[in-house]
Parts: structure tokens; C-alpha cells; sequence
């Protein structure tokens, strides 16, 4: 809807300073998108496809504002190479370029990291942060990998079922996450899932116990500190311990505490 794809089914909204509903044309002038499946043709060289893009904008010089996207986005000696020849992250950063050609202010991304190996992810990163430094283009970035969202945005929305559920920056939406996690493994779950969730669920640091797997996902306070009181009575309640790890509280924390389910889940 924001990108004028879909027409609107209530409300308003103002996209790059122009009115949804009564300019969507002027929307369009003003933010780029780069779609999830992307839109090159496989056929084309990387260089046609830049430049015709930049003449439906009427971008100028052609060749010069080509050659800049090349050089800004690792693609400088690709140009006569056809697309379909492209690995999944050269494909990215060409989607991604053919987006700025007529240096939108506002550049729509939806899920630009889908499907790419972890170099590719993390150079595609670190070209997503130069263009907002150095260009100053706000980015609206859609994307399921919550490490992603916590990596590159300053402010957040949580969307479950159609609906925001939280908003703010990364470490405020955190801090709404009480404590500390620490995974208790059991040595044997069947057995003494009962008896350590009862042990434990009674110690005052203690936010929340429930079991989880083969053993137990704990919410505790001060978890660093508090780590030795919870295998003391672990073993006073007769339980054998497989594993105990602390982690502190992630985005995904943040998507499980407001929606009551993971990620995979709602997926």
C-alpha cells in the first residue's frame, strides 16, 4: 500500500511527502522499492538494466550515474555480464541499485536478504548502512531475520496478524523483556522436567519458568549473578543437569513476549 501497489483500505498516509491517496504518481517520484523476487531480466546485461532504468527516470548523464551505482554497489566490471550469470549477492546489489537510480528519498526494501549466504548478508549490510550514511535515504526494511532488523534500523514496528504489537528503538523494545534468559537442559526431562520447574519457579530472581524441549527456558533477573542459586537448587531438589546457558534478551525475545509465539511459529 505505502509503495501505491495496493490501494489503501482505510486510513491515510503521507509517503515521501506526498498525499497516498490523492498523488500516488508523486509517491511513486520519490521512493524506490526493491521487490523480495527483485524485477531484472535475466537476459540483460548489469549495465542495459542500470541504464535503462535511469532513463525511464530521466536521470542524467546515463552513463556517468550507471557507472556511480557500479562503483557504489560492488558491480564496477559486471556491466557487460548478463544477469542470469549474477550470484545471489550480486543480484541483490544490482535490485538494490536499479532502486536508487533516480536517488529516491525513501527506498522501500522487502526482504533484501532472503535466501543469501552469511558474507552475502553481511556485505549487503554494511552497503545498506553506507547509503543511509553518506546519502542520508531513509530505508523502510521488511524482513523475518529479527538479528537483521537489530543490525540496521533505528526504530522498529512488530507486526502480528495484520497489527503493530510494539514500536521503538532496538534497546527499548528490549528492555520491555524482563531479565535475562537461561536454558536449563536436563539430563533426563521426563523425569525431572516437574520437580526442577517447581524448584526453581519458588526463587525470588526467577521471572518465569516453563518447560521447553528437553528441559526448561527461564526468565531471571541479574542472570550472570544469579546462575550458581539456580544449580544449588537444582541439586537440592534431586535434579541432574545436562547443560545451563545464559543468554541476554534478543529481538526474538521481543516477538515471543508481545505475540506469545516465536517467529517460526507465526511463520
Amino acid at each position: 500500500m505505502l509503495t501505491t501497489l495496493l490501494a489503501p483500505t482505510a486510513g491515510n498516509a503521507t509517503v515521501a511527502g506526498r498525499d497516498l491517496r490523492a498523488d500516488p504518481a508523486g509517491v511513486r517520484r520519490g521512493i524506490g522499492y526493491v521487490a523480495q523476487g527483485g524485477g531484472t531480466d535475466p537476459a540483460l546485461p548489469v549495465g542495459e538494466e542500470l541504464e535503462l532504468q535511469a532513463r525511464l527516470y530521466g536521470v542524467g548523464p546515463v552513463a556517468e550515474r550507471t557507472a556511480e551505482l557500479c562503483a557504489r554497489l560492488d558491480l564496477a566490471g559486471l556491466e557487460r555480464r548478463p544477469v542470469a550469470s549474477l550470484s545471489g549477492g550480486q543480484r541483490r546489489r544490482l535490485d538494490i541499485a536499479l532502486g536508487l537510480a533516480h536517488r529516491p528519498r525513501l527506498l522501500f526494501l522487502d526482504e533484501p536478504t532472503t535466501g543469501l549466504d552469511p558474507r552475502s548478508r553481511g556485505d549487503l549490510w554494511d552497503h545498506i548502512r553506507r547509503m543511509r550514511a553518506e546519502d542520508g535515504t531513509t530505508v523502510f526494511l521488511t524482513t523475518h531475520y529479527l538479528e537483521e532488523a537489530d543490525a540496521l534500523c533505528d526504530r522498529i514496528l512488530i507486526m502480528d496478524r495484520g497489527r503493530i504489537v510494539a514500536e521503538g528503538t532496538p534497546a527499548e523494545l528490549k528492555r520491555r523483556v524482563a531479565g535475562d534468559v537461561v536454558t536449563v537442559e536436563l539430563a533426563d526431562a521426563a523425569r525431572d522436567a516437574g520437580r526442577a520447574c517447581a524448584a526453581l519457579a519458588g526463587l525470588a530472581a526467577v521471572r518465569e519458568a516453563r518447560a521447553d524441549g528437553d528441559g526448561l527456558r527461564l526468565r531471571v533477573d541479574n542472570g550472570d549473578r544469579e546462575l550458581m542459586g539456580l544449580m544449588r537448587a537444582l541439586d537440592g531438589a534431586g535434579v541432574e543437569l545436562a547443560s545451563l546457558r545464559l543468554a541476554r534478551p534478543t529481538l526474538d525475545d521481543v516477538f515471543l513476549t508481545v505475540t506469545g509465539r516465536s517467529l517460526r511459529e507465526a511463520a
